[in-house]
């Protein structure tokens, strides 16, 4: 699940080194139109649907949160 995170992630920002990157929001890395794309691709490419309440910042701060929060969707 983690190569595939890190593929939509690097397809809709590439210029962002995410597998070293732990503080994407915190850091200002990714704006909200990114969080945007982001959710979208989630939601079509492993079939979740993430909620408003999950569009928090620690949510998307770093590859290892969204892997949780796509878990966490899945169940």
């Amino acid at each position: 699940m983690k190569e595939q995170i890190l593929e939509i992630l690097t397809d809709i920002r590439g210029d962002i080194d995410f597998e070293n990157e732990t503080k994407l929001i915190d850091d200002n890395l990714l704006e909200s139109l990114d969080i945007v794309a982001i959710v979208g691709e989630f939601n079509e490419e492993f079939d979740v649907e993430i909620s408003v309440e999950d569009l928090l910042p620690e949510n998307f701060n770093s590859v290892d949160a969204m892997v949780e929060l796509i878990t966490k969707a899945q169940e």
